[in-house]
Formats: C-alpha cells, structure tokens, sequence
C-alpha cells in the first residue's frame, strides 16, 4: 500500500510526501481522524516510502523492504496496539520492556525506524499517564532516524505534553462515494454498499461491518419502525421505543439511519433522482412517505435526530433525550 492507493486524503498525503521529498521526516506525528479513514495506511505508506531502496520517497510494494513492511515482519516498523483486555491502555513495564528498548537501538537495518500506535489515546489516556509519561522522555530526546507517529480519533484524550512533542496531520471523513468503491472492491453488492456507505459516518471500518449480515438493512428497518410510530403518534409505542433504543447498543447507528431514512424523505419530496437516496432499493416506500411529509419537516427531522446524536455524546441522559426527541417529531407530522 502507497501513498497513490490512499483515497481522499490528498492534504494528509501530500504533507508526508512533502517531508519526504525534503528529507524532514518528522521524529514525531500524531494522525489525527475518524477510524477507518486510512490513518494506519497512511503510516505504514510512510514508513515503506522512506525506506524503499527501488522508489525512495513513495515506495514500490515490490521490494523486500517494502513486503515485509507489508507482512508485518521488517525489523524497523513495529506497530504497538492497545492491549486486548483490560481498558486496553498500555502498561507502563510493556512499555520499558518493548517499546523503549526498541526505540533505543533501531534503526538495526541502517534506514529509518518507525513506532506506530493505533489509538493512542487508548493505549495512553490522560488518566492513565504513567505509560505516557515514559514515552514522554523519548519522544522529547529521540535517536536519529526513529520516528513515532501516533494515530488517533481523540486527541484530546492524550497528554498535553505528549501532543505537544507531535506535528499534527489531519484526516477526513471519506466521502461516500469512496466507501462505496471500497465496499463493492471487497465484493459486497451495489445496493447493500451504498446503504453501509450512508450509516458509516466516512468509516470504512464501520461500513465494511454494516455491509455483514444486511446490518444496514436492520439498521433502516428499526428507523422505519420509529417512522410509522411517529405518523401513528401512539405514546405507548413511543415511550416502547424510547427505552428500548435508550439500551441498544445500537442506539447511535439507528439514529443515524434515521437521518438518512429522513434524507432520502427530501430529496424524494424535491424531486432529485433514485441514485442520490441513500436506500434507493426502498424508493418507491420512500417516495409514499414524501407525499406525507414535506420536504422542508424532513429536513427538520434529519437536523434533529444529528443535534440528539451530539448530545448523546455529551453524556446526555439517553432515554430523556430519546423520548423527548420522539414525542417532538411526533407533533410535527
């Protein structure tokens, strides 16, 4: 995987090119970015870039180096993931034992060494510090041609002084399209793609689980459920809904194809043609709910159910929240 493979991400690449190009490689990054957006690619792509003997600067996935970077086996990319048990978070005797040691003495092939750390905030979250601040040390006085980059989708959750040792890159969402060319690369059918693709929030991570299983459809199918509650305007159902959706794991994936069940509501009521609805297979349900609900309430609702969604994740009570999202969509018919 090169730099060329990496899609949508040209600000993020392009820096990276940039400092290989210059010979200023940074001794410390933190990719900063949704899950699934190409963050650990952008790493390993970095790391084959500078240490590919047949394309310096970009890499081949040809050569021996750039395979074993592949396969997980070069001497001098080592890839440090949070632990499997637990809270996950790195503690501090692996990192002594593992970590530093490897930073102290690499690079052992006579190129550049790279320590990559997916999620990084998980392995050293800011109330866990004690490995954090071991890794501190290095990150502050690092050997030449050692380099930490660090991956993560909240930052904030980082010590100030290790983010502060790092140079930022960004990544973005992928835009749906994206996802869809991915999803239908790994064979999944058209119809199902472009469904996962609207629920996974630029995530191809998360599409490519929405794409098993006909998850996405189950997802719009409890969206649908929570339609026709509303047109009905039963409060027992919805109070039902409220609290089971309160605890469901799936709670924020529900929400989300809420939104874009509402989405496709609008766009059907203006008129736009089948391929811009995210659930096309169900225009012509979609096309009835239209002549219903205007576009202008449907819109409404997909703001609505995006503003509950950003107080969940404040830490909002959820089934006060829900039921008081549900019984307002209820009097706006």
């Amino acid at each position: 995987m090169t730099f060329a493979a990496i899609e949508a991400q040209e600000p993020a690449v392009q820096v990276l090119r940039h400092a290989l190009a210059s010979d200023r490689i940074g001794q410390a990054y933190l990719f900063v970015g949704p899950s699934g957006v190409g963050k650990q690619l952008a790493a390993l792509a970095l790391a084959r870039a500078a240490n590919c003997k047949e394309q310096p600067g970009e890499g081949c996935d040809r050569c021996e180096s750039c395979r074993r970077i592949a396969e997980g086996v070069h001497p001098d990319v080592r890839v440090f993931a949070p632990r499997d048990e637990g809270n996950r978070n790195l503690p501090v005797d692996y990192l002594r034992s593992e970590v530093l040691p490897f930073a102290k003495f690499a690079p052992f092939e006579g190129g550049r060494a790279f320590l990559i750390f997916p999620q990084a905030d998980v392995s050293f979250p800011e109330q866990h510090p004690e490995a954090a601040n071991a890794l501190l040390k290095t990150l502050e006085e690092p050997r030449p041609h050692v380099h930490f980059v660090l991956l993560s989708e909240r930052p904030e959750r980082l010590l100030a002084t290790i983010r502060s040792r790092c140079q930022r890159v960004r990544f973005g969402a992928l835009p749906a399209a994206v996802i869809e060319r991915i999803l239908v690369r790994r064979g999944v059918a058209e119809p199902a793609a472009k469904s996962a693709a609207a629920l996974a929030r630029g995530r191809a991570d998360l599409a490519l689980t929405l794409s098993e299983n006909e998850r996405a459809e189950q997802m719009l199918q409890w969206a649908m459920r929570v339609d026709v509650a509303l047109a009905q305007g039963s409060a027992s159902e919805l109070l039902e809904l409220g609290e089971a959706l309160a605890r469901s794991d799936e709670r924020e994936l529900v929400l989300e194809s809420l939104a874009a069940f509402y989405r496709d509501v609008a766009a059907c009521g203006l008129g736009l043609p089948r391929e811009a609805l995210a659930f096309a297979h169900r225009a012509d349900a979609l096309a009835e709910r239209a002549r219903v609900l205007a576009p202008a309430r449907a819109a409404e609702r997909v703001a609505m159910v995006h503003e509950l969604n950003e107080n969940l994740l404040r830490n909002a009570n959820p089934e006060v929240a829900l039921d008081g999202l549900l019984f307002t969509l209820s009097t706006s018919r």
